[in-house]
């Protein structure tokens, strides 16, 4: 069955980690086995896994973080280097798209056409559909640069990662949109960019979904009923999001899935795929249909398979949810929903 993945890291992985996505991941795993570093030899996602996986359409990022003071995590000294990293990543993209290995989507004649290629594909090979996407927006210089972005082919812009962006407080902090936060989003909104509402702070969540009037989704994100922590949504936040017709994608990050859980003690036996499916259905049931939830992996974000589900070795374990669906007495209609067909209507609808 056709998938869409609403969030892989391709081509922080391919310039940051220096992994050449085109192999498989047994070659990157063997080609990592000496290297100590989180998340190295034990990686998930590679385009060999992807296809047989069936992983056809994506929203793909690009990634570069201002680094502040309190930020949880590192990043570059200021914006305009973080612009520079991310057009570097942007530039791989491009690449690939040159050489006929990806469809960069950018409009629904675009996404009909990658549906179509991967719908009709039998034998064939069709090359992969990205829509780009960007994970915290400091490489934005200022809301006035977003049009050169949007001509670039960015289509969705999340406004903060981890720490504090120039425009919003993201994961592990607190605290609302910036002095430049609603600007940006009057910026998006004129252009027709869409807002991923992932890792914001609570407070930021609800003034950027109070001040921005266009489509929004959450591309990776989870459940607080099921796993407390301020990075999943609390039930309030997600039926906001299904107010505005949004699509909440499941992430795959163990962390994000089991109570409790320690980043570097926790094992990944005690979670299995189950734990996937629990939020897509806590979605479902909020939503009162299963029109609203879909898959968001972020399998490539930083770590492998040392904080996965113990049943999710690469990507293409992916193809397992629609029988632990079906299990728990899902239709078929509805797992090709959740699977690939509540994500293409989304875009449809924010691109008609």
């Amino acid at each position: 069955m056709l998938l869409f993945d609403a969030h892989l890291d391709l081509a922080w992985n391919a310039l940051g980690w220096k992994r050449d996505l085109t192999r498989s991941v047994a070659e990157l795993r063997a080609s990592e086995a000496e290297m100590t570093e989180k998340g190295r030899g034990c990686n998930t996602v590679a385009f060999p896994e992807m296809r047989k996986g069936e992983v056809g359409i994506s929203i793909v990022t690009m990634i570069a973080r201002v680094s502040r003071p309190g930020s949880p995590m590192s990043g570059y000294p200021c914006q305009e280097i973080a612009y520079a990293a991310a057009q570097g990543q942007l530039a791989y993209y491009r690449v690939l798209e040159w050489q006929g290995k990806v469809r960069m989507i950018k409009d629904r004649a675009g996404l009909d056409a990658s549906v179509a290629e991967w719908e009709n594909r039998r034998n064939a090979e069709p090359p992969f559909g990205f829509i780009l996407s960007m994970e915290g927006a400091d490489p934005i210089v200022s809301p006035d640069q977003l049009p050169q972005w949007w001509a670039d082919g960015l289509r969705i812009v999340g406004m903060s990662h981890y720490g504090v962006s120039a425009y919003a407080h993201g994961t592990a902090t607190s605290g609302a949109l910036t002095p430049m936060g609603r600007p940006l989003l009057k910026a998006m909104d004129e252009i027709g960019m869409i807002l991923d509402t992932t890792h914001l702070a609570d407070e930021s969540f609800w003034e950027a979904l109070e001040a921005f009037r266009g489509p929004v989704l959450a591309s990776h994100q989870c459940c607080r009923a099921l796993v407390p922590g301020d990075r999943q949504f609390t039930d309030e936040q997600i039926q906001a999001l299904i107010q505005r017709g949004a699509v909440i994608g499941a992430a795959c990050d163990a962390w994000m899935l089991y109570p409790g859980w320690i980043k570097g003690q926790t094992k990944p036996e005690v979670v299995t795929m189950e734990a996937i499916v629990d939020n897509i259905d806590r979605v479902c049931q909020l939503a009162g249909n299963a029109r609203h939830s879909g898959i968001g992996t972020d399998l490539d974000g930083g770590y492998g398979t040392e904080q996965t589900p113990c049943d999710l070795n690469t990507i293409d374990d992916l193809q397992s949810i629609p029988a632990l669906l079906a299990k728990r007495g899902y239709k078929d209609d509805d797992i090709r929903a959740i699977m690939w067909g509540n994500w293409i209507e989304f875009f449809r609808r924010a691109w008609s």
